[in-house]
């Protein structure tokens, strides 16, 4: 009864290299899938050829070829709910691809709860390492119906148009339609004249669609340009028409919601990275956040979680200063964590010593700190490295307004993750108190690096700890990284020879990177020339 029921609408512009495997994808779905309309926005490359000999060889196959390219996916996502035939609608990307199943898995969702749109799990593949990385995974850990979205508000973080299907009739009737043109984070604005729509939502949590990411290749997606200021400019401009959607509405709710994941989401993004960004750009970015912040309600913020409304606070409060920069890029992290130095006390705990007379400055309350259990804290643990044999990590941990002290640092427990298979290597240690004048608490632990090889491999270890207290529930946070990181050979007892490079991510945290044998080694400063011959 479900056959050729669903319309795929696939757009591209200048990719024959991925678009077949894309369109295969979509007919790979099976019988449910009744045609895939691909819009060529005017690609100049072989892109036409190549979905000419894709038509010829598939009926289901249906090309629409724009006459002018549109400069953004607004306009051809458009032409493909004009060109659908079938009552579901599924949107692909050209470089991406429907994992097996993904159209049932909707399909199936959508008719069992009679909903207008549903919804799936998104996994960003990084192509380079094999890493999925799952798209707000919260959102999809069960099935579910939602009448509207005001009931369930976190469905505002899931701005994703392809990762859902939708009843094509309810997009038609409510003139639900992607920018035109040039427009960036199209999918912003589409999605909340989606929900602002007051859909029948169902959700599933299976993976229906695979967001392929490209490091390096010239095809970066328009949300991993974010070295760009004008990227940041065209997130802000997309959520000022996502803010003037739901007035429209009149759905206070939504609005509210809205804002609140700015600050939560939009707003903690590009602040980890701030601190890589020259300053022009800083200053730029500052300016524009303040502006579009300053007139969020109250209540937003108030809804937002610590970390978030401390941000918040610092970002309307407080000019851009390098050392403002550095902490709320540390605030921004996930989980959160807050560098010191530490103003204020327990009863207290402020941003930093501003004085209301002097500096024309008012103090920056971290209200919610003194009380949070320690479970919730942004605790700060640093990583020296020390190598030669063994690696040797030496741990600092900041007593955080005393609360740290307070719960009664005992044990820490590093973990080496895999980055991509997720295996882990663990390795116990106990806290002993500080240096006398220097607070805190220190603890090391020693890491044999042929532990971390795999024979003719380059592999990636990001390094966790998990902290246990005398009182209160254990805590688990990335190590942040500080001295020496440096790449060195090690050799082992047996002659083994390995390059280790212990290194900052973006994020600031540590990680320790591994090349076995001399190929292995040959591969790093083989890749590392080539990068310096491509800048």
């Amino acid at each position: 009864m479900n056959d050729g029921v669903v319309t795929v609408a696939v757009i591209t512009y200048n990719d024959a290299e991925h678009v077949a495997e894309a369109v295969a994808s979509a007919l790979a779905q099976g019988e449910a899938v009744g045609e895939v309309v691909v819009v060529d926005d005017a690609s100049t490359d072989d892109t036409p050829r190549v979905l000419e000999r894709l038509a010829a060889a598939e009926p289901r196959v249906r090309v629409v070829r724009r006459a002018a390219n549109s400069r953004g996916c607004g306009t051809p996502r458009n032409d493909g709910i004009d060109a659908a035939r079938s009552p579901w609608l599924v949107f692909l990307d050209s470089d991406d691809v429907l994992p097996p199943k993904a159209v049932d898995a909707l399909l199936a969702v959508a008719l069992r709860h009679d909903a207008d749109v549903a919804a799936g799990l998104c996994v960003r593949r990084e192509l380079h390492s094999g890493r999925e990385i799952p798209w707000q995974e919260q959102l999809f850990t069960r099935e579910s119906v939602h009448d509207g979205v005001a009931g369930r508000p976190q469905t505002l973080w899931d701005t994703l148009s392809v990762n859902k299907i939708y009843r094509r009739d309810f997009l038609l009737s409510r003139q639900i339609r992607f920018p035109d043109g040039a427009a960036h984070y199209e999918d912003f604005v589409f999605t909340a004249r989606v929900y602002a729509a007051r859909p029948r939502l169902a959700v599933t949590p299976e993976t229906v669609y695979v967001w392929n990411v490209r490091y390096g290749t010239g095809r970066a997606s328009i949300s991993l340009r974010r070295d760009r200021i004008q990227n940041w400019k065209d997130r802000v401009a997309a959520h000022q028409q996502v803010l003037e959607i739901m007035r429209d509405r009149g759905d206070q709710e939504l609005l509210i919601a809205a804002q609140t994941k700015f600050l939560e989401h939009d707003l903690a993004v590009y602040l980890s990275e701030l601190p890589r960004r020259a300053s022009e750009y800083q200053d730029v970015w500052w300016r524009i956040s303040r502006e579009h912040v300053r007139p969020f309600a109250a209540e937003a913020v108030r809804r937002a979680t610590p970390a978030a409304r401390w941000r918040t606070a610092v970002l309307l409060g407080r000019e851009r200063k390098a050392a403002n920069i550095r902490r709320l890029a540390e605030l921004a992290a996930d989980p959160p964590r807050l560098a010191p130095p530490y103003a204020g006390d327990t009863r207290r705990p402020l941003w930093d010593e501003a004085d209301s007379v002097s500096d024309g400055m008012y103090e920056i309350v971290l209200d919610g700190l003194a009380e949070a259990p320690i479970g919730q804290l942004p605790l700060y643990v640093a990583a020296d490295v020390r190598a030669g044999r063994r690696l040797v990590l030496e741990l600092r941990l900041a007593d955080l307004y005393g609360r740290t002290g307070h719960a009664g640092p005992e044990h820490a427990t590093v973990e080496l993750r895999h980055r991509v298979r997720g295996t882990t290597h663990r390795y116990e240690t106990a806290w002993e108190a500080g240096p006398s004048g220097h607070g805190g608490w220190r603890a090391t632990v020693t890491v044999d690096p042929a532990a971390l090889c795999e024979p003719g491999a380059i592999t990636t270890w990001d390094a966790w700890v998990t902290l246990t207290f005398r009182d209160g529930e254990p805590v688990t946070t990335p190590l942040r990284a500080e001295s020496g990181l440096r790449r060195l050979v090690h050799v082992g007892r047996r002659g083994q020879v390995l390059l280790l490079q212990p290194h900052a991510t973006n994020s600031g945290c540590l990680a320790v990177r591994v090349a076995d044998g001399l190929a292995g080694a040959g591969r790093v400063l083989a890749g590392r020339l080539a990068r310096r011959v491509r800048h």
